[in-house]
């Protein structure tokens, strides 16, 4: 049986959400001083369209509410997260790109806004063939995280529609891997795909890496498709599937024009509750 052909098992209509007994939280990583490190979170998908840049920066934004240090990275040359918070990429002197390709610090690309944001350019689109000949690419970003993990709780990175090398640093840097998967077949398939990417980034990278769950996205309740396709991602991969559903709305298109998140620019509307609703079952599982 295929990974997405249906079981013959009878699913429940309504799933509990994770109970919070259930977690186990896990410990505070700490570095050789004894100092609290980030928790890095990559959010990856080769499907495009999916609401990565969305859920990256609203979960960031909702993590923000409850009073921790959160920075975005922003690992698309298409720049779309550094746009969402109201910086033009292309008046950047330096960016990501510098970081990962020259080794600038990465101190010098972040701006503060509503949280901190790793900044990208176009540039960015360039550094794969750059980085192509440097020894320990696959770590690039790792390293330039690594003299301020002490200096937040979370860092989200946000990734390029692709399986490249710029999605596996990500991979190569992340504890958890958060994947954002619109409720249509094509973009569930994708799946297979960057669990087969995450096994190789196990096996040679990065052991410790794992999904922290498969967010649906885009949910349209009013289609029998969008509720077969949750289904059979919860036949599939159980408890990995937030009880978070983040619904078409198009408050996701005019938030990012006023170069806000969801939560600043609607606060008391279904999408910025959805996002305060992750970011719970994120911490809680922690």
């Amino acid at each position: 049986m295929g990974l997405f052909d249906r079981k013959n098992a009878a699913v429940p209509e309504d799933r509990p959400e994770r109970s919070e007994s259930a977690v186990t939280p896990e410990p505070v990583v700490a570095n050789e001083n004894g100092q609290p490190t980030a928790k890095v979170i990559a959010f990856a998908n080769q499907k495009g369209g999916v609401a990565k840049t969305t859920t990256t920066l609203n979960l960031a934004a909702a993590f923000a509410e409850k009073g921790h240090r959160v920075l975005c990275v922003d690992m698309d040359p298409q720049g779309n997260l550094t746009m969402s918070q109201g910086i033009d990429p292309d008046s950047l002197e330096i960016s990501m790109y510098d970081v990962l390709v020259h080794h600038t610090s990465i101190r010098e690309v972040i701006r503060r806004r509503e949280v901190d944001v790793a900044c990208s350019s176009i540039d960015l689109a360039g550094a794969e063939i750059a980085m192509s000949t440097q020894i320990g690419r696959e770590r690039s970003l790792e390293k330039a995280l690594k003299p301020i993990l002490s200096d937040y709780d979370f860092i989200c990175i946000d990734t390029p529609p692709s399986l490249g090398l710029l999605t596996i640093n990500a991979l190569t840097a992340a504890d958890k891997v958060i994947v954002p998967v619109q409720c249509e077949y094509l973009s569930m398939r994708g799946l297979i795909q960057l669990q087969n990417t995450l096994s190789m980034i196990r096996e040679n990278l990065n052991p410790g890496v794992e999904i922290e769950g498969i967010l649906p996205t885009l949910v349209d309740t009013r289609t029998v498709h969008a509720k077969e396709a949750i289904e059979i991602l919860e036949e599939n991969f159980g408890d990995r599937v937030f009880a978070s559903r983040i619904r078409k709305t198009v408050r996701f298109a005019e938030a990012p024009v006023k170069g806000m998140s969801v939560l600043k620019y609607d606060p008391d509307g279904k999408a910025a509750f959805a996002y305060r609703q992750l970011a719970k079952e994120v911490l809680d599982g922690r």
